[in-house]
């Protein structure tokens, strides 16, 4: 018999890198690839009102 269970998913919220001031964003590249190779994928962006990057939405599936 099969299970006919919905997968279940984890979410992981992380504010960018920024450079030394601050106000302008670091290359997030290596970060990136780190949770990438954790099994998180870049799902979405939270930017603020203003312009810029608040968050970095991630997500994996947990396995059962």
């Amino acid at each position: 018999m099969s299970s006919d269970r919905s997968p279940r998913w984890e979410y992981k919220a992380v504010e960018p890198p920024t450079e030394l001031t601050k106000r302008e964003s670091a290359n997030p590249e290596k970060r990136l690839n780190e949770l990438g190779a954790d099994g998180w994928r870049l799902v979405e962006t939270v930017s603020y009102d203003g312009g810029g990057t608040k968050f970095l939405l991630f997500e994996r599936r947990l396995e059962d």
